[in-house]
């Protein structure tokens, strides 16, 4: 069976096509018909004079994402959708759809959501969960090719990783379980069998949060590596976001240009990471110190100046090509263009509008910044725009860190632990670091965490039977997915996304 995949090596041949029809326009004697297979999108040009009067009538009733087959020559031409057109010489329907609840006006985003098992066939959509797999495969790759074993933690768990508030309680044939919250744990077990090792699996967190950075359930994937330091484990953070991304830059130039994606702060990956220490990273977000000679405060009011000049423009746009339309002298032609090019111009006005309402939260939130504060969404934005690369920041205190996180020797009160926060304002897409192997230390955590130490016996056992250094780290996968694609919102980054509220479909 052909694809539209396949089209660039059928140039200039006879082809059939399984499909949906995306979207169609017709005028007199030809149907013009985005059509789709889930490989791509092709243009396929249906002429009454080729195909006959009953196929033809056929496609130019066919409502929305009607499936059939179209047999036809392929014709290169890059100005059409997908690179190829399909100059149809034959049609078969195979089922006439309804009236599709989705078309190409636009639609909110709660009644999407409610469609999201049909908002999924989008190009949109589409473009995002063919990226997502191909960042799933690579990083498998990534690990496989160094030596890694992928090992699956458990989903029920009968204790915290982080701390319990944000667990959901089951019931486990009478006793309570919870959904996990991180295959750390298991994994550092793991990792004292084999060496290197990887989870990727389900990960659950009962927030109720609504925020644009938030699932309640999510994909991690967790590598944990014995006789490894904080500094091989930042070293491994980098080379493998580096991987992961160059292979997205590299096989998926089709689906990010579907996205409209600007790959310019992706391709800052291939240089080295940003690196520093909490407290040099706090200094900057309050701006106390410079970066190039500029601090984060100059640098949030020139984003603003920057912003209000650019709505000027789009303000004064708007008003020429609204004078235009209003002049009388434009054909209809015209005049809709000039009208889809205000509602375009409207709608940069909205993000604009938007940006610039986040500024004055920005610097309030860098200016009165504590030290031995975590780090919120406002902060990793203001830190990462100061570099506009990823930043690794190191050396947390140890307050806002897990139990679990080792104690710095030469540096007291200091966490061994690392979070990679992703420009453009995507903020942490990594957190991990080097785990503490003092038995008495991890005891004396899990009683301040008031953690039940129980549940914990058989973790400490790790300590007492062949301890060794070892540090890990974990990756949210629908952020990573997020910053790639471009996303405004993680709920468009998995399939049938699970939040606060939201269960269905």
């Amino acid at each position: 069976m052909l694809y539209i995949k396949d089209l660039p090596k059928h140039e200039g041949q006879e082809v059939e096509l399984k499909g949906w029809n995306a979207q169609k326009r017709d005028s007199k004697g030809l149907v013009f018909m985005t059509f789709r297979d889930g490989t791509g999108f092709c243009q396929a040009v249906i002429d009454l004079n080729v195909v006959g009067e009953t196929s033809f009538e056929a496609a130019k009733r066919l409502p929305q994402e009607s499936s059939l087959s179209i047999k036809g020559k392929v014709i290169k031409d890059e100005r059409q959708i997908g690179g190829y057109e399909i100059q149809v010489s034959a049609l078969q329907v195979i089922a006439e759809a309804e009236d599709y609840p989705i078309t190409p006006k636009e639609h909110g985003v709660d009644f999407l959501m409610d469609k999201r098992h049909l908002w999924l066939r989008s190009r949109r959509q589409w473009a995002i969960m063919r990226t997502r797999n191909e960042i799933i495969y690579s990083i498998h790759r990534f690990f496989q090719e160094r030596g890694f074993v992928q090992m699956d933690a458990p989903i029920f768990t009968g204790n915290a990783c982080e701390g319990t508030t944000t667990l959901f309680e089951t019931d486990y044939y009478g006793e309570p379980a919870y959904l996990s919250q991180s295959g750390q744990l298991y994994g550092e077990a793991m990792a004292m069998a084999q060496g290197l090792i990887y989870t990727f699996g389900p990960t659950f967190r009962a927030e109720k949060s609504k925020t644009r950075r938030h699932l309640s359930e999510f994909w991690m994937i967790e590598p944990e590596m014995a006789f490894y330091d904080l500094k091989m484990d930042m070293d491994l953070i980098e080379d493998f976001v580096r991987y992961v991304v160059s292979s997205v830059l590299d096989k998926c130039k089709e689906e990010l240009k579907v996205l409209e994606r600007d790959t310019t702060y992706l391709e800052k990956v291939r240089e080295p990471f940003i690196r520093m220490k909490y407290e040099d990273a706090v200094s900057v977000i309050r701006g106390e110190k410079d970066v190039n000679g500029r601090t984060s405060l100059q640098m949030l009011a020139d984003e603003e100046a920057a912003l209000k000049d650019e709505k000027l423009k789009l303000e004064a746009e708007i008003k020429e090509r609204e004078e235009k339309i209003a002049g009388g002298t434009l054909k209809k032609g015209e005049i809709n263009f000039n009208q889809n090019k205000i509602d375009k111009l409207k709608n940069e006005i909205k993000d604009l509008e938007e940006k610039l309402s986040n500024i004055p939260q920005w610097l309030n939130s860098a200016k009165n910044f504590k030290r031995g504060d975590d780090f919120g969404g406002s902060d990793e934005t203001v830190l990462t725009k100061m570099f506009g690369q990823p930043v690794m920041v190191y050396n947390w205190p140890q307050e806002v860190k897990a139990f679990y996180m080792k104690e710095d020797e030469t540096d007291k009160g200091y966490a061994k632990g690392v979070d990679l926060l992703a420009p453009e304002g995507y903020g942490e897409v990594v957190g991990g670091g080097e785990r503490e192997t003092d038995i008495e230390r991890l005891k004396r955590k899990i009683v301040e965490h008031q953690l039940p130490m129980s549940a914990f016996e058989w973790y400490l056992d790790l300590r007492k039977f062949g301890n060794v250094p070892h540090a890990g780290f974990g990756l949210g996968l629908e952020r990573l997915v997020a910053w790639i694609c471009g996303l405004q919102h993680i709920r468009e980054t998995i399939p049938f996304p699970r939040s606060y509220g939201r269960l269905l479909p």
